[in-house]
């Protein structure tokens, strides 16, 4: 038996795989102790199977393990007292950074502050060439006094980001021995060893946030395993990575910013097995809709694309990770976003989220502002008396008492009205931050699918398909817990990098060739090790190159031959050409071409997917009256999902609903549920996608 663990801002989500059989559970998380929310989710599994937990626990053999621990203690700014030691001369690096400026007319914008503040940013006498000559031999003995002053500050930990160390570890690697003999309670991060890329603001900003978070993380990974145990659970923990793979918990615990948007990585994991599995669409957009965050991703010819790109809070003001990870783009409007309106009359939802304490006004937690889950409520796509499978009964009279006063009365609507004005505001920043990511990937939405995952999809996920022209929409029988189900599918894998400049006009063969060679060692050593009795591995290497000139790279594939000859090298310089035409439209086939960065993936799988099963569905329904934006109340077929026949061809409207997610199927639209459980709809045309502006009458617009 293998679990997979979910932990997002309102939901936990937990994903059994027993025996063949998959089963989705939910409980709510507990901000203050997360572990105690995976417990939770834990007894929700056993008493539906009607066993102990611990019985439940003592079965499983695996556990995988996705979480924003990290990535929140960032954003909240409760990381460890970290400090950054550089070459001296050069203390500006987080300081002065790289990119933009957003909001470029706002002159009072503050210049943001670095990661880690100067007070705690060191000078280390020394320095190495571009090529890795040594230009100035390392003072040890000041090293020595850093050490000391760095006890007076009391750091908890230790970031050494040395120029030119990815040319010459030399002098880095011997910092760190030195601060581990005078400082061995402090843990040290080396940024050749964690991220050896060329830019330094990449490499220190990776460099600072791994180091802030290995004291809590370390807590955090240990007290999970520490207690899984004390249930019962003696298995192997595994943890998702932000690389859309998986490490086990020690390897993440020692560079614990592998686990940086480890949760939103897996969606399109999910989501792609799903598509292909479902559809014979060749682009995939994944949607992945929580409580909190709508998250967003493009799975283009079966791959996954990466960014190094990734900023932790707004981009060019919050701090960029630099460590490649899989391109996720959110926004603030999930489940339990909150609808408001501001001085001027206007409607928003979001950014703001009621989160799972204390929840939606509906929830009956005490929460007072309205969510789009109060909207959906209202509008009668959720059955009060059936949430999480009757666990929760919602109170829908305080759902529409907090619609009326909140949002209704400023506007001049009706209650109806108003919820249907807060339902097509969300659908409309979800389909914005669609069309933005897909913009960017040249993606044409119409003739990709649409995978809706997340407890809260099926809300929107048809009504989005209509707005964008997308030709079709599944949602998973997985999908309600869409992240947990990609960790449970998940390889375990990892990647290695080494700098290696050369260019085609004079390409160095031998020395190309003993970079992949060692990182096919790399590679190896990885699979033996923690890959060990994987049911299948596979090695990738690729390479980022560009033109003369330019300023960034691209990634290019090579496959898995771990070396270059004078033909493979043409391919490689075809493979580019393509690569440069498909992301900017043009190329240069006469250009020289430089190499920058070499790049392996070791992948390992551990056991075969398992293919979710559905019954045949005794077609059963029932009738409910909703409210479509854009018709007004109208009757609705209301399906169970195991009740929905499999292959019948049926029409909306209707709502498919399951103990975890409720499905909206708009008028006009047509679904059927394919053999693996997952709903599968063609979205019509009508008037429930009208402008979401028309939503706001009244006073208020959008």
């Amino acid at each position: 038996m293998r679990f997979a663990v979910d932990t997002g801002g309102t939901f936990t989500d937990l994903v059994i795989e027993d025996e063949g059989h998959l089963s989705v559970h939910k409980s709510s998380t507990v901000p203050a102790d997360p572990v105690q929310g995976i417990l939770d989710a834990f007894e929700v599994a056993a008493a539906e199977r009607g066993c102990s937990r611990r019985a439940l626990l003592e079965r499983g053999t695996m556990l995988v393990h996705g979480t924003t621990r990290g990535l929140n203690a960032v954003l909240t700014k409760k990381v460890a007292r970290t400090a950054f030691l550089t070459t001296e001369g050069h203390p500006d690096i987080l300081l002065l950074r790289e990119g933009g400026r957003r909001d470029i007319f706002n002159q009072r914008q503050p210049y943001p502050e670095p990661y880690v503040p100067r007070s705690l940013t060191f000078e280390v006498p020394e320095r190495i060439g571009a090529q890795g000559e040594v230009v100035r031999e390392l003072d040890e003995e000041a090293v020595a006094d850093l050490a000391a002053a760095l006890r007076r500050e009391r750091v908890e930990a230790v970031a050494v980001c040395l120029l030119w160390s990815i040319a010459n570890p030399a002098h880095e690697l011997r910092v760190g021995e030195l601060l581990r003999e005078l400082l061995p309670d402090v843990p040290v991060t080396l940024s050749h060893q964690l991220n050896p890329c060329v830019r330094e603001y990449r490499r220190a900003s990776a460099t600072a946030i791994d180091a802030s978070l290995k004291p809590l993380m370390t807590a955090y990974i240990s007290g999970l395993k520490g207690r899984l145990r004390e249930a019962g659970f003696t298995g192997r923990v595994l943890m998702v990575t932000s690389a859309g793979g998986a490490l086990d918990a020690e390897d993440v615990a020692a560079s614990p910013i592998h686990s940086l948007n480890s949760g939103p990585a897996m969606a399109p994991v999910a989501g792609r097995y799903f598509a292909d599995l479902d559809t014979t669409a060749s682009m995939a957009i994944v949607a992945d809709t929580g409580g909190t965050s709508y998250d967003v991703s493009v799975v283009r010819n079966g791959r996954i694309p990466w960014t190094r790109e990734s900023w932790i809070g707004e981009p060019f003001r919050g701090h960029m990770t630099g460590f490649p990870s899989v391109d996720v783009r959110s926004v603030g409007a999930g489940g339990g976003s909150i609808a408001w309106v501001d001085e001027g009359g206007l409607l928003h939802v979001g950014p703001q989220s009621a989160g799972a304490d204390p929840g939606p006004v509906c929830y009956g937690r005490g929460g007072t502002s309205p969510t789009m889950t109060d909207a959906c409520l209202v509008l009668g796509y959720l059955d009060p008396g059936y949430f999480l499978g009757g666990r929760s009964a919602l109170d829908l009279e305080a759902a529409r008492e907090a619609i009326r006063t909140r949002i209704g009365e400023p506007l001049g609507l009706d209650v109806m009205e108003a919820a249907g004005a807060v339902y097509r505001l969300a659908t409309e920043r979800m389909v914005g931050a669609i069309e933005e990511i897909s913009g960017q990937k040249g993606v044409d939405v119409a003739q990709a699918v649409l995978v809706g995952g997340g407890g809260a999809a099926g809300f929107n996920t048809v009504a989005i398909a209509r707005r964008l022209g997308c030709r079709e929409v599944i949602v998973p029988i997985m999908g309600p817990a869409l992240s947990a189900a990609g960790a449970l599918i998940s390889d375990l894998s990892r990647g290695f990098e080494t700098t290696f400049r050369t260019t085609t006009g004079a390409f160095d063969f031998a020395g190309v060739n003993a970079v992949l060679a060692d990182l096919a060692v790399r590679a190896r050593d990885f699979i033996a090790g923690p890959g060990a009795g994987a049911v299948e591995t596979s090695v990738e290497f690729s390479v980022e190159a560009r033109y003369p000139s330019q300023v960034w790279e691209l990634e290019v594939q090579m496959g898995s031959e771990g070396s270059l000859d004078g033909e493979g090298l043409e391919r490689l310089k075809k493979a580019f050409h393509e690569v440069h035409r498909d992301a900017f439209a043009v190329d240069d086939p006469g250009s020289p071409i430089e190499f920058e960065s070499w790049h392996v993936r070791a992948r390992c799988r551990i056991t075969d997917p398992v293919l979710p099963e559905a019954g045949a569905g005794d077609g059963v329904r029932r009738e409910r009256e909703i409210y479509l934006p854009g018709i007004g109340l109208t009757g609705a077929a209301v399906w169970r999902l195991e009740s929905v026949p499999v292959g019948a061809e049926l029409r909306g409207p209707a709502i498919v609903e399951s103990a975890t997610t409720t499905v909206v199927i708009d008028d006009g639209a047509v679904f059927t549920r394919r053999p693996s459980g997952t709903v599968h709809v063609v979205p019509g045309s009508g008037a429930a996608t009208a402008p979401a502006a028309e939503a706001g009458t009244g006073r208020g617009g959008n």
